[in-house]
């Protein structure tokens, strides 16, 4: 596989008359992908740095294309423990994704977080949350509404904009050929991770897509295993 130009595929979980019982499956096990892949950790930092500092009460998130739910669970779960006072907001095009985050949630008993259905490409950008953030969405998209998104994202946020992506290395992809097969039997999850991974914008990549965003003085930082996360704060 030639990783050194970025090649984007059609990915399964994208595709049209996916059954109920395929797209739970395949978000069950992206969720054991992001717990092996820590991805709720990524964020961690910077969103308790944040709900520290500001006097916003509660601090107001916004997770884009959240999927089945499993990032903004385990932030929200490790807050209550933690004893800050967040609000969390998930969105995704899948109207079955958003029911499936909603019953997790529930599940967990957990009051200060909902999901909604919504295309932000088709929404006008409000800023009335402290942090945006989205989790390996980025490498979904082409170029031009990567730029987008930043933007929708800047304009959104009152305070911190977070992107947690894939890095597009050999490396990365063969954890992703191997952790796939490994953490689940969804043949979705088996096929699509490894086509993320050669979807993915290198950091050089992303830190261009930013300045065309006009995101400046963004702090891109490397995370286990082959991710990055992308900092941008209005302050």
């Amino acid at each position: 596989m030639n990783l050194q130009i970025r090649k984007r595929e059609p990915e399964l979980m994208d595709q049209p008359g996916l059954s109920d019982a395929e797209h739970g499956n395949a978000l069950t096990g992206l969720s054991r992908v992001n717990w092996f892949s820590r991805s709720s950790s990524i964020f961690w930092g910077p969103l308790s740095k944040l709900a520290q500092t500001i006097d916003q009460r509660p601090v107001k998130i916004l997770d884009i294309a959240s999927g089945g739910g499993d990032v903004s669970i385990d932030l929200a779960m490790r807050a209550r423990q933690m004893g800050l006072d967040i609000e969390i907001s998930g969105c995704d095009i899948s109207e079955y994704a958003v029911r499936h985050a909603t019953e997790r949630a529930q599940q967990k008993g957990l009051e200060k977080i909902h999901f909604f259905q919504s295309d932000i490409f088709q929404e006008p950008a409000e800023r009335k949350y402290d942090l945006v953030m989205c989790s390996l969405f980025l490498h979904h998209l082409d170029e031009p509404q990567a730029v987008q998104l930043m933007q929708w994202m800047s304009e959104s946020t009152r305070h911190l904009l977070l992107i947690n992506d894939l890095r597009r290395t050999r490396l990365g992809y063969w954890l992703a050929w191997c952790g796939c097969r490994l953490l689940t039997r969804s043949p979705i999850v088996h096929t699509d991770g490894p086509i993320s991974v050669a979807a993915a914008f290198s950091i050089d990549e992303t830190e261009q897509l930013a300045r065309q965003a006009g995101l400046n003085q963004v702090q891109i930082s490397r995370h286990w295993p082959q991710r990055f996360l992308l900092e941008w704060s209005r302050v």
